[in-house]
């Protein structure tokens, strides 16, 4: 950890454990009201969103009990550096507005429901990534990989890996089909694994009379 100023802190990790430094001793006794995480390089999107160190940050801040907003940037192609970073601007500034909205519509109590995070994914729009977004959609977590990993042999007992984009047309409703379409991606998140009660149900009738 450094702490190079007054009110700026560095912490060499992940995330998620930058999140856990803060609120264990910046915030000490005192949580803050939202942990944002990000803006981060490419969207976290689908089965980014589930390896994304970012929203890895915002699950760190929601574990705790502190509301959270994960940021992405950029599309679906192969990213590239200049028009992601430009893109981070509009990112920000959409960021900015949709804090005060919820600052307005929490009125004194807690910016967000109790354990409920936000994973937004701004595209980058334009020639040089600094144009608006097409709108704005609440969406689901895409269920594809998005990514594709190839493995080959070096012969030498390890591996490369290289990995590309695989994707396939986004469900209707989800993270993939919104930001494919310039539009801004909204998912409400929570820190678990949890599925509903036909899951549950599922399972018991798997493990009904099995024994150790």
């Amino acid at each position: 950890m450094e702490h190079p100023e007054p009110k700026v802190w560095a912490v060499d990790g992940t995330p998620g454990d930058s999140v856990a430094f803060g609120l264990s001793e910046v915030f000490r006794g005192r949580a803050p009201d939202l942990v944002v995480s990000g803006t981060g390089y490419g969207p976290n999107v689908a089965g980014l969103a589930t390896h994304s160190g970012t929203v890895g940050g915002a699950v760190a801040a929601l574990e705790s009990g502190v509301p959270a907003i994960a940021l992405g940037t950029g599309g679906l192609a192969a990213p590239d550096p200049v028009t992601t970073v430009n893109a981070m601007d509009p990112t920000v500034d959409f960021a900015v507005g949709l804090i005060d909205r919820l600052r307005v519509r929490a009125r004194s109590g807690p910016l967000l429901p109790e354990g409920v995070g936000l994973n937004v994914n701004h595209p980058g729009v334009g020639a040089d990534g600094r144009g608006t977004a097409s709108g704005v959609a609440v969406t689901f977590q895409d269920r594809q990989p998005v990514l594709a990993a190839d493995f080959t042999d070096s012969g030498d007992g390890t591996c490369k890996v290289e990995a590309g984009p695989e994707l396939r047309p986004g469900a209707r409703g989800g993270d993939v089909e919104a930001v494919g379409a310039g539009r801004i991606a909204v998912s409400p998140v929570n820190a678990d694994w949890n599925t509903g009660p036909v899951e549950r149900a599922m399972t018991s009738a798997l493990v009904a009379g099995l024994r150790p």
